[in-house]
This record gives structure tokens, C-alpha cells and sequence, in this order.
């Protein structure tokens, strides 16, 4: 019997085999395609009843078995989900296409849309239409058959590429290790580092210590070990990730979706694939991006070229270094923060033990939203470091489950993401909750020491919790529009604007305790993590800005007379770069966002939503960072409404006016704060 294909509430992990993935797929798909048939086939005049939220309640089996699957492919995956997914990716995308190109089903979508004027429906109402038709006429509609059969080849194409890109990145953090049994040579680095890369060594009955690409190894080495020509050894190694002429080589692959992707837009009609994927942003076209880019270019810039200058010279004082290359950044940069703020990491670590972040997450939740969090073993999960929760609020009703997985493994790729298994939608007075899952690496514990987080992985749980929070709080009727379905610039508000609380010596108060004696993290490390708040700022705000240009650069211009990725990249960065370039090295083959997530044409939004939670921080700073009105506005405005409006609207809704570009630019220190 197949567990995917019998009714489930949460996800039955222990009892999917691999085998019964594919079987569920087809069976699913085959469901779905009947529940469609009976959608077109009915006698009865299309309503918004009977066509739109029929078709909305429609292929959900299909989509919980999606989840737990591409779920999978991401956190615990291995060769044989891989190959799955190769099978599957491009069945899904036809079946895709099945329904956007469903002409019958069309028409009778465009039927209930000419007629909206006269139907008496809510804004969620009028919301989930527009989208719906936005959806077919978006992909393909109105095509000739011709275009449209073209249409198909280039999103199967597609399909295969990405899940290529992605495999093939994993595949390289994978395969390289840095063996090193000469003492000397793991200098600098800190005990927890150490000891960490001592434990890996002994896992593959190796002597001395291992360091790898996953973020936990590969950050400290480059942050504290002092052997220059390791640190460039282990930077080129993660600059040049499926950049080696080998069989995980994504160069043709970059550029194949690249132009596929340009193809498939100006069969829409669009200009470029950016054009295409703005008409459905806040930010609306390839021009304002681009303004928006360069107008923080602008301000950041001279800020970024002064930093670099200071480092430089502290890089040159210190070690006589006459080039600063990219390999000293984070070593330099990491010296220098400890001279200026007298600041260390490594003081700081013991104050963040990861059980004790988890809970001020949680207790930062409670006081602002009055949720608590339950941990709880009767769930089934994917691998046993796995925590799952039970969610409730002020009141005991029950509002999520919640999956928490913390650590790198072999089987999962890098960063940190926030996915659903389950939406939120109300259908027949019911209600039904959310499971939400946030998915990190973060440093492990070892034989001797719990694990301890760095501040930069605080920020990073507790912006991964702001998705996962606007995934839990979600209260919308339509599963489309529930949650983090929405505006794709308007997505990291909710996470960035939690990172907030992590400065602040309330929220500190709550979870920054030794882990050993228990003491509060003393007064003047609150202050110096906030006088440090804003260092090297413009060298980061130019670094996200380099990304996203290199992002429009792939997608908001016909790519087709691009051949050298590396060649086309080194143009873009020309006007942001700081470091002398490495022509080993190429991000856009690792480009994961980009060219295997959704951020195509969208890498932009995250400085877009920092203007945003920028401005809305300042909103609970001014009324006291807990206060419970402001927090009910923020739950009630933007939170709990997914994508029933324009995010504009809703955000007006909650701060009263539009966000200013200059809370931003103040917070960051860019420019001095009015008055």
C-alpha cells in the first residue's frame, strides 16, 4: 500500500520508500486530471463556484506528494531521490502545462473574469481570480498551438536544467575536503572549529582535522586561520563550485536556462524573462529595478570604497599585505571589528547556544504575537536531528506544526530556507492549519561543547523563523494566496524585519545566556554588537547590490549573444567589485538562487524588503519593540493575509504611509539620521 497515496495529515515519512514516489506521482496526477475534466465538462454556466474555486480545492493530493518529495530532494536527499526527480520534474511540468493550456478550462476562467464587474466578491475573491487568469494567460493561453507545443519543450527543458544546476553544486561542496595534520596549519582557528574538523576527520578514519565547503566548516577557516595560502586554497575552491570544465560543470547549463528562459518570454509577448516576472512584483519593471540598484549604488559605494580602504591599510599595518585579495576579506575584516569594538565572535558564541536561540525565537514570538511552542516526538520526520512542534496561541487553538532542522549533512544542500508541507485554507467552516518547516546549517555540537551559534547564524534562525511565522500565522480561505504566497519582493519583509530583535537587549535578555553559568549576556557586548551593527555595511550593501545586478543582467536582456559566462559576469562586477578578480572562480555557476530557486529577475527583492522592514522597524522602535498594537497590526495587515492584496496596500494598512528609502539608508549608516 502506498502511504503518499492514503489521506495523511502530517507527512508520513517513516513509511515512504523511494519506490513509492514515481507510483504516487502518476496516480495523483491521473486524480487530478479527472477533477479538471469535471470542471470543463459540466452543462451549468461558469461561475466563480464552480470553475475558479473548484479548480483552486483541485490537485491537492498532487501537491502535498510535491512537498514531502521536493522537500526531500532538498534537506535528505541521495542518488536515487536525484534520479527521481529527473523522471519526474518534466511530468510535472507537462501536467503543468495540461492545465495552463487546457483550452475548454480557459475559456470558462475567462468567462467568470469578463464578468467579475457584476459578481458581488470579496477582495480575496477578486484577488484568486485575477491570478488564476493572470495564470494561463501568463503561460501560454492565447498561444497558437504551435507556440504553445514550443512552450512545453522549453518548460520540460527547464525542469531537468535546474534540478542539473542544483545537483551538480551539491555534488562539488561534497566532494571536496581539506585534509590537514600539521598543527601549524589549523592556527588561529577557534577550540569549537577545531574540534569540529577533528571530529569529521576521526568520521572517515582520517588523522588531524578536515575542513569543508558546508558553512560551518568553511566560514571559520576563513574567518580565523591564519595560513594565508589554506585560506586561498579553501576560498578558490568555493568560488570555482561547478566552474571546472568537469562533468558537474554548469557553465552551458547557465547559459542554456538562461536563453530558454528568453525564449519562453518573447513567446509571451514580454521583452525579457525580467519583464515577464516583474508584472507580477512590487517593483514592476526591469527599469525600476534597475533605478532602485543603482540609486543604493550610489549612496553605498563611497561608503564601500572607504571601508575597503581602512581594511587594507589595517591589512597592510598588521601583515605587511600589499594586496588585499578576496581570501583576507572575512580574516581581516574579522581582526579589524575586534580592534575597533574590541568584539569577538568566539565571546560571543557561548551566549547562543542553539537550544537556547530556539526558545527565545519562541519567547520573541509569544511576546509579540502570543504564540507558544510545544515540542512534541509523535510526529514523523525525515532524519532523527529533526525537531517538530505544536503550535498554538494566546487562547490553546492550535495554529502549526512546526519542523526545525538545524545541521549540514551530506544528503542536503547549503543555506537556509523556509518550505511548507502542508498550507492553510479554509473550506467548509474548517480552518485547516499549516506545517511549516525551517531548514538550516548550522555549526553541530561536538564530543565536548553543545552547539554554538555565531551571531550571523542568530540572524540567519531568526529570519528563517520570520518566513516560517508568516507561513504559521497564515488566515486566508484560498491555499494560493495563504502564507508566503505572495509578491516575491514583498516575501522577505516578515523574515528581515525579525532580524531586527536580535540587536535589541530586550529580545538579548530573553535567550543570550551562557551556556555554562547560565549569565545573561553582559550589557557592554549588547552595546558592541550594536555599535557593530553597521560595520563594513557598505561593503555588503555593494556586494547584495553586485548580485542582483548580476541577476538582471542574465534575465533582463536578450542573453543569446553571451557565450563566456565568466567574461560576462567580470563585466557586470566591474562597477562593484573591491577585490582584485580570481579567474578561477564564477558565481553564477553556483548561483543556486537564481538558476535552481525562484529568485530569477527577483535577486533585487531582498534589499527591496530591507527598505521595507527598515521602515517598519522603526514603527515598533518608536512605540517600544514588544508593543502588542504594533505587532497585532503587523500579524493582521501582513502576516495573516498572505497574498489576498496588493502588498503595497496591506503594508499601507499596517505603518499608515509608504516605506521611506531612508529608514534603510539611516539604519545602515549611509547617511546620518535626520534631526
Amino acid at each position: 500500500m502506498n502511504p503518499l497515496l492514503q489521506p495523511f495529515d502530517t507527512a508520513p515519512f517513516s513509511k515512504i520508500k523511494n519506490e513509492h514516489f514515481k507510483a504516487a506521482f502518476l496516480e495523483a496526477m491521473k486524480d487530478a486530471r479527472a477533477e479538471i475534466d469535471a470542471i470543463t465538462s459540466t452543462q451549468e454556466k461558469p461561475t466563480f463556484e464552480n470553475t475558479i474555486e473548484t479548480l483552486e480545492f483541485s490537485e491537492q493530493q498532487l501537491d502535498r506528494i510535491s512537498s514531502v518529495f521536493f522537500n526531500l530532494n532538498s534537506a535528505e536527499t541521495n542518488e536515487e531521490i536525484q534520479k527521481i526527480a529527473q523522471e519526474v520534474s518534466p511530468l510535472l511540468s507537462e501536467f503543468g502545462n495540461d492545465i495552463t493550456l487546457n483550452e475548454a478550462l480557459f475559456e470558462r476562467i475567462k468567462t467568470v473574469y469578463q464578468q467579475k464587474e457584476s459578481r458581488d466578491l470579496s477582495v480575496e475573491q477578486q484577488t484568486l481570480l485575477d491570478k488564476r487568469y493572470k495564470s494561463f494567460s501568463r503561460n501560454g493561453a492565447n498561444l497558437s498551438e504551435e507556440k504553445k507545443k514550443r512552450l512545453r519543450e522549453i518548460d520540460a527543458e527547464l525542469s531537468k536544467l535546474k534540478l542539473k544546476f542544483g545537483e551538480n553544486v551539491l555534488a562539488e561542496t561534497n566532494k571536496y575536503e581539506m585534509h590537514l595534520t600539521d598543527e601549524k596549519d589549523v592556527d588561529g582557528l577557534p577550540e569549537g572549529a577545531k574540534e569540529m574538523a577533528s571530529q569529521l576527520a576521526r568520521s572517515k578514519e582520517k588523522k588531524g582535522w578536515l575542513i569543508t565547503l558546508d558553512y560551518p566548516s568553511y566560514v571559520p577557516f576563513m574567518k580565523y586561520a591564519k595560513n594565508r595560502e589554506l585560506r586561498k586554497e579553501l576560498s578558490l575552491a568555493f568560488g570555482s563550485k561547478a566552474f571546472k570544465g568537469d562533468a558537474y560543470d554548469n557553465q552551458e547549463t547557465v547559459l542554456k536556462i538562461a536563453n530558454l528562459r528568453h525564449e519562453r518570454a518573447t513567446l509571451l509577448g514580454y521583452s525579457t524573462h525580467a519583464h515577464f516576472v516583474l508584472e507580477e512584483r512590487m517593483a514592476e519593471t526591469p527599469e525600476k529595478v534597475h533605478s532602485f540598484l543603482n540609486e543604493l549604488l550610489d549612496k553605498a559605494k563611497p561608503a564601500a570604497e572607504q571601508e575597503f580602504k581602512q581594511l587594507e591599510d589595517f591589512a597592510k599595518d598588521l601583515d605587511g599585505i600589499d594586496k588585499l585579495q578576496k581570501w583576507d576579506g572575512s580574516y581581516y575584516s574579522e581582526k579589524l571589528k575586534q580592534k575597533l569594538f574590541d568584539l569577538d565572535d568566539e565571546q560571543l558564541k557561548p551566549y547562543f547556544k542553539l537550544e537556547n536561540v530556539i526558545e527565545g525565537v519562541f519567547k520573541v514570538a509569544e511576546k509579540l504575537f502570543g504564540l507558544h511552542f510545544e515540542e512534541v516526538t509523535d510526529i514523523d520526520t525525515y532524519h532523527e536531528e529533526v525537531k517538530t512542534f505544536r503550535v498554538y496561541d494566546a487562547d490553546k487553538n492550535f495554529i502549526s506544526v512546526f519542523y526545525a532542522d538545524f545541521h549540514p549533512r551530506a544528503g542536503k544542500r547549503g543555506g537556509a530556507w523556509m518550505t511548507s508541507f502542508k498550507p492553510q485554507w479554509k473550506k467548509d467552516g474548517m480552518n485547516v492549519r499549516p506545517h511549516i518547516s525551517n531548514v538550516c546549517n548550522f555549526t553541530p555540537s561536538t564530543e565536548t561543547k553543545p552547539s554554538l551559534l555565531t551571531f550571523n547564524e542568530v540572524t540567519t534562525l531568526f529570519h528563517e523563523f520570520g518566513h516560517g511565522l508568516h507561513g504559521m500565522l497564515a488566515n486566508t480561505t484560498y491555499p494560493s494566496l495563504s502564507g508566503t504566497s505572495v509578491y516575491w519582493d514583498f516575501v522577505e519583509l516578515p523574515s528581515q524585519i525579525m532580524e531586527n530583535w536580535c540587536y535589541e537587549q530586550k529580545a538579548l535578555q530573553l535567550f543570550a545566556k551562557h551556556y555554562q553559568t547560565g549569565e545573561v549576556i553582559p550589557m557592554e557586548f549588547v552595546k558592541k554588537i550594536k555599535e557593530s551593527a553597521t560595520f563594513q555595511e557598505g561593503m555588503a550593501t555593494l556586494r547584495q547590490l553586485s548580485f542582483g545586478l548580476l541577476d538582471m543582467s542574465w534575465h533582463g536582456a536578450d542573453p543569446s549573444k553571451i557565450s563566456n559566462v565568466k567574461a560576462h559576469e567580470s563585466k557586470v562586477f566591474d562597477g562593484t567589485n573591491l577585490y582584485p578578480d580570481t579567474p578561477e572562480t564564477c558565481m553564477s555557476t553556483a548561483f543556486a538562487h537564481i538558476f535552481q530557486g525562484g529568485y530569477s529577475s527577483g535577486y533585487y527583492s531582498y534589499k527591496w524588503a530591507e527598505v521595507l522592514d527598515a521602515d517598519a522597524f522603526a514603527y515598533f522602535k518608536e512605540k517600544g519593540i514588544f508593543d502588542k498594537e504594533v505587532a497585532t497590526k503587523f500579524k493582521d495587515h501582513v502576516l495573516s493575509k498572505g497574498g489576498t492584496e496588493n502588498p503595497m496596500v496591506l503594508y499601507k494598512r499596517f505603518r499608515g504611509a509608504e516605506p521611506k528609502v531612508e529608514a534603510l539608508l539611516e539604519r545602515a549608516g549611509l547617511i546620518k539620521k535626520a534631526g
